[in-house]
């Protein structure tokens, strides 16, 4: 390829991708990242909501209330884990216990097939799992990109989550599935180490700011103690409506998840075809959220602010409820899923972790992964008793509906306020 033909292609992935030439081994290795831990993901993924199934739709509380108890274990954990070893070393470290943790279950799957006990273990641990790592990764990412470099690029990142969510389901099931998922999850911390040997390898100079960066500050732990992360929550009016955002998105998700498996249970009795569905609902998801993420979220944060990315969705869920009042059928609360997950993936994921780009590096690591993980699943455990509770009204209660509509409500309020609280915090940075 002659010189000439390299420049008109470096020319055109700038501006198709809105990535600078300098910038595109850091963009290919956080799209890298995702794709390897999405796949590890999906290709569980199925075979967690068939176990579900299993245990008894009337009995997903519980496992809700008992993943609400592993986070905040899981939170400790993480919490030490980030205040001894170098930041550099966080991803590694948080990804290696996980790759055991699936060895293990690897293990049992194949010792003790169909056993309830390891059924139950699994779906809690996948659901800690899931929020943890993804919460790690785009901590990292914030770790090594300026919040020029985010604004511009984490849309186009967050598509190699889609690619991989959509490759993911033809390999799911069987230890075969788990020790393969294990795999990929070792060859996605090899794409986190490389962000920060991508980072070392780039001026420690802000441009944006003018602020040197220390060199080595990556290189030393970020000290604390374990419950540092729940307690800068606490004290930031900031954090503390990042934390609410959460609560709310996990409160309506938990709405149409319980009612989604409610209808597919009564639709297609066969665990088999259940799988087969949630499988295909993922691929159709994943690929339209690609589509959003590479060619679109770019754009509507650039024309119409990070409020669009961050209200548009839970306004359009909020009428799905009501939708789903009147017609409680399983094409229905499928569109709605459908589109929450399509729009929380493909804009309101990208905008909420844009909202990290303005926090300490302390922050990123602790406080966003105690807001990620304790906090969600802590809205999600609310949210199913109080779904639950409407039940007692009868299967598919309107009241239930409306109660998620008017959740959903809250959460588009919340994301249109931080939206604002950004604008002005990102201001008085690059003013220093």
């Amino acid at each position: 390829m002659s010189s000439g033909m390299k420049e008109r292609l470096c020319r055109n992935l700038e501006k198709v991708l809105h990535a600078e030439p300098r910038e595109l081994p850091a963009a290919a290795g956080g799209i890298l990242l995702f794709f390897l831990l999405f796949l590890a993901y999906s290709m569980l993924r199925p075979v967690r909501e068939t176990m579900g199934i299993a245990g008894g739709v009337q009995n997903l509380q519980w496992l809700f209330t008992a993943t609400f108890a592993a986070s905040i274990g899981g939170q400790f954990l993480f919490g030490w884990v980030s205040s001894k070893v170098r930041r550099k070393a966080i991803l590694p470290w948080t990804y290696g216990f996980f790759i055991l943790n699936l060895a293990v279950f690897a293990v049992l799957v194949l010792a003790c097939p169909g056993n309830v006990w390891t059924a139950r273990s699994f779906y809690v641990w996948l659901s800690v799992f899931n929020l943890l790592t993804v919460s790690v990764a785009w901590s990292v990412l914030s770790d090594v990109m300026k919040p020029g470099q985010m604004k511009r690029l984490f849309a186009l990142v967050a598509s190699g989550s889609s690619l991989g969510a959509m490759a993911g389901p033809a390999g799911a099931g069987g230890p075969a599935g788990v020790l393969a998922a294990a795999v990929f999850l070792a060859l996605a911390m090899l794409a986190g180490m490389y962000l920060h040997r991508w980072r070392d390898g780039n001026s420690p100079e802000d441009e944006e700011t003018g602020v040197l960066l220390p060199a080595d500050c990556r290189e030393r732990p970020l000290g604390g103690n374990p419950f540092a992360g729940a307690s800068a929550v606490f004290r930031s009016p900031f954090l503390m409506g990042i934390g609410l955002f959460i609560i709310l998105l996990a409160g309506t998700n938990t709405f149409l998840y319980f009612e989604l498996m409610s209808v597919v249970a009564s639709s297609f009795p066969d665990p088999v075809r259940q799988t087969q569905v949630f499988g295909a609902l993922d691929v159709v998801v994943q690929g339209c959220t690609m589509l959003l993420q590479v060619f679109l979220a770019g754009r509507i944060v650039r024309k119409f602010g990070l409020a669009a990315l961050l209200a548009a969705v839970p306004v359009l869920i909020s009428l799905g409820f009501v939708w789903m009042a009147f017609a409680p059928v399983f094409a229905v609360v499928a569109v709605v899923m459908a589109v929450r997950r399509i729009g929380e993936y493909g804009m309101v994921r990208p905008g909420r972790e844009m909202l990290n780009s303005v926090l300490s590096p302390e922050e990123k690591y602790k406080a966003k992964s105690f807001i990620d993980t304790v906090l969600y699943r802590g809205g999600d455990a609310v949210s199913a008793w109080l779904k639950s509770s409407f039940n007692v009204l009868g299967a598919h209660s309107p009241w239930a509906m409306l109660a998620g509509a008017a959740i959903s409500f809250l959460w588009a309020a919340t994301g249109f306020l931080l939206a604002g609280r950004f604008r002005k915090m990102a201001g008085v940075q690059g003013k220093k």
